[in-house]
């Protein structure tokens, strides 16, 4: 979960750099989720080929509720809807949403409305731009849920990229390998500092 500044307004964080900063901290990849834009999708497959490091694309999308990084879908919603509608879009089109930052103070977290929400299919338990007890409860709320958590810089400057990460046991090069292990639970958040 990272912000590049082609595609996101508030981002300072060339993709470039971005991918460069992953590949020496030793990240297999990084997602890029701008808000309410998967521009970056047309580049994706070139920037993989030329820095030989994985670039995955989906989106950070704000909801009625709050925001949904969201991996999968063919369009970027016309319109704001609601998280259960975007949801449903996301799961028959074979996508995953992951609940980011829930318990962030700004508005956009979707705190314990996640308890009432189905089809989620995991919570960012773990974003570097939020405060840590604030992490801590979307981690304590995943594992009462059992959804999984996940792990994401949510980076806007290169010095973020990498603060919070996924884990996938498994092997993942491609955007069908990503969604497969996020469904089967397959993931844990980690830190690298």
């Amino acid at each position: 979960h990272l912000h590049s500044e082609e595609f996101s307004s508030d981002s300072f964080l060339p993709i470039g750099e971005a991918i460069q900063k992953g590949k020496s901290m030793g990240l297999d990849g990084i997602c890029v989720t701008d808000h309410e834009s998967m521009g970056m999708r047309s580049f994706a497959r070139e920037l993989s080929v030329k820095y030989d490091f994985l670039v995955l694309v989906g989106l950070e999308l704000l909801t009625y509720e709050g925001d949904l990084l969201v991996f999968g879908l063919d369009l970027v919603p016309e319109k704001k809807m609601h998280a259960s509608d975007a949801l449903e879009l996301v799961n028959r089109q074979g996508g995953v949403a992951v609940s980011a930052h829930p318990f962030r103070d700004n508005g956009r977290g979707m705190g314990n409305f996640i308890r009432v929400l189905p089809g989620l299919n995991g919570v960012e338990s773990f974003n570097g731009s939020t405060r840590l007890t604030h992490n801590f409860r979307a981690h304590n709320l995943a594992c009462e849920l059992d959804l999984p958590c996940l792990g994401g810089s949510d980076a806007h400057l290169v010095n973020r990229v990498g603060r919070y990460a996924t884990a996938f046991p498994g092997i993942v090069r491609s955007e069908e390998d990503f969604i497969g292990a996020i469904k089967t639970g397959n993931v844990y958040p980690v830190v690298y500092d």
